[in-house]
């Protein structure tokens, strides 16, 4: 299925939902729709499974204006935050109802197949009533897989699994995907999430799409500010500096020797992703001495918080380090790290792949 969606908006009285909006999701892929809250994701989902009608625009399948068709008139599955399962039926034939319903052959045994991928192969014969709210939630995930529908809309399908049965998910969930032929569009507010579904994401915010296209060159390339913002967990560290003949001097710290477009403006911002400061130096680094406020220990890696004369900084250390509070450190960079937005907060300059530009 070729879904493409022109000039579509929503408003709902006088708030504008959804700003006009063009996107084309890869047919066959996974496209991730990433923001935050009520950034517009799911308003946007609805309109593609036809549950909203848009204020305007045209949604097209295939090269047909679907908008006014009902969602019953689509071949659509879609999991929401919220499972919704058949409640008088076993898990076993929730998963096999659109089975039976196309009259396919070995239904018990692709049952099991997907109800062993997610983990509840050993409730098949409950009540959706006897299992907990992430079970449950597993049990609608394998219901519209089983749908093979062309179109696949997941609306934060995995938001309330524990985490070690989330990072397990996402695992078998690229390769489902990978091994059909739907194209998937699945919503989230996570970065790491995105990453690790790969595929393409569309970055919205407050009903604006961002930036559309492939997940690892929209994370290395934002085109603006407001990207960097949503595509980065922790927090892209900002820094107020200034254009110079030289380079970027950033305010109240050392000068970085980068070329910028002659058109860069005098004001810019600097971008640092946390996982490119260290406390140790390499060559061609620059220094940063601050002291600790803080020092988080979080799975693998430890986020530590430093006042700096540039402002502060969160630097994310692979393994387990200790800082006492108040303690001087100095962070240090590559330059060919950083990226530069000018006053807009529009992209001038940003790492290449490898470290170089």
């Amino acid at each position: 299925m070729q879904l493409t969606l022109e000039g579509v908006h929503k408003k709902v009285g006088p708030q504008m939902w959804l700003h006009n909006m063009n996107i084309a999701p890869r047919s066959g892929a996974v496209t991730v729709l990433l923001g935050a809250t009520q950034a517009g994701k799911t308003s946007l989902m609805r309109i593609m499974a036809g549950l909203d009608v848009p204020s305007g625009g045209r949604v097209m399948v295939d090269g047909q204006n679907v908008v006014g068709m009902s969602v019953r008139e689509r071949n659509v599955a879609m999991v929401y935050q919220q499972f919704i399962n058949y409640p008088s039926l076993k898990v076993r034939d929730n998963i096999a109802s659109p089975l039976k319903l196309r009259g396919e052959a070995n239904v018990d045994q692709r049952v099991r197949e997907l109800a062993e991928k997610l983990h509840i192969d050993m409730f098949l014969d409950r009540l959706p009533s006897e299992l907990s709210g992430g079970q449950q939630q597993r049990v609608a995930l394998a219901r519209a897989l089983a749908k093979g529908a062309p179109l696949m809309l997941l609306d934060e399908p995995l938001v309330n699994l524990d985490y070690k049965l989330r990072e397990e998910l996402r695992d078998e969930l690229t390769a489902l995907f990978a091994a059909g032929n739907s194209t998937v569009v699945y919503a989230t507010t996570e970065p790491g999430e995105a990453l690790l579904l790969g595929g393409y994401t569309a970055v919205l915010d407050e009903g604006e799409l961002l930036q559309y296209g492939p997940t690892a060159e929209v994370f290395h390339k934002p085109a603006s500010l407001r990207v960097a913002r949503a595509f980065s967990d922790p927090p892209m560290n900002l820094l107020a500096a200034t254009a110079t003949p030289e380079g970027v001097h950033l305010d109240g710290g050392p000068l970085l020797t980068l070329g910028l477009a002659s058109s860069a403006t005098p004001k810019l911002t600097v971008g640092m992703r946390a996982s490119a400061l260290r406390v140790s130096a390499q060559e061609g680094d620059v220094a940063l001495p601050g002291k600790v406020e803080l020092a988080e220990i979080s799975g693998s890696d430890t986020f530590v918080h430093v006042h700096t004369l540039v402002g502060e900084l969160v630097a994310q250390l692979t393994g387990v380090h200790y800082f006492e509070l108040g303690a001087l450190v100095t962070l240090y960079f590559n330059p060919a790290q950083i990226y530069v937005f000018d006053a807009q907060g529009m992209l001038v300059l940003s790492p290449v792949r490898g470290g170089g530009r």
